[in-house]
């Protein structure tokens, strides 16, 4: 079980589109959910790993989340070019747990969270069964980044 960072384990940049904000031109707050997504799957890319990983036998490893948040400081604009950094919270025996800033120069727009377990998913049958398990020493140490 590892800890907060703090320092980012990941960074990117994301440019506001037009089709991302409202009527006053201001980023919907559901937004900022796809870009942690969108920020810990290519974190996961960086790494070497996907998100999910599905297997010949109907079988496949991934990330459900368990938890999100989110707590917004000051409003984004269409057009502002926002980094996105992601910090390692927490790895634990099953779970990962990632918080994120969203940051416009030196201003803290928001921050949020995402908590994800490893599990196993299969198809049994037309339903799927979902199984939290161990997540392996070799991925741990990919996310902490001790390859």
């Amino acid at each position: 079980m590892t800890t907060e960072s703090k320092h980012p384990r990941y960074i990117k940049q994301h440019r506001v589109e037009f089709y991302e904000t409202d009527m006053a031109g201001i980023v919907h707050f559901s937004n900022f959910y796809r870009w942690m997504e969108v920020c810990e799957s290519d974190f996961f890319r960086s790494i070497g790993q996907n998100l999910a990983n599905k297997k010949v036998d109907g079988k496949a490893k991934g990330w459900p989340r368990v938890s999100a948040s989110c707590t917004f400081k000051a409003p984004v604009y269409y057009q502002d070019i926002v980094d996105i950094r992601l910090f390692i919270q927490r790895i634990g025996v099953k779970s990962l747990t990632m918080t994120f800033e969203f940051v416009q120069g030196e201003t803290l727009l928001a921050t949020g969270q995402l908590k994800t377990a490893y599990c196993v998913f299969k198809d049994e049958g037309g339903h799927n069964s979902l199984k939290s398990i161990e997540i392996p020493k070799d991925l741990v140490d990919l996310i902490q980044g001790d390859s």
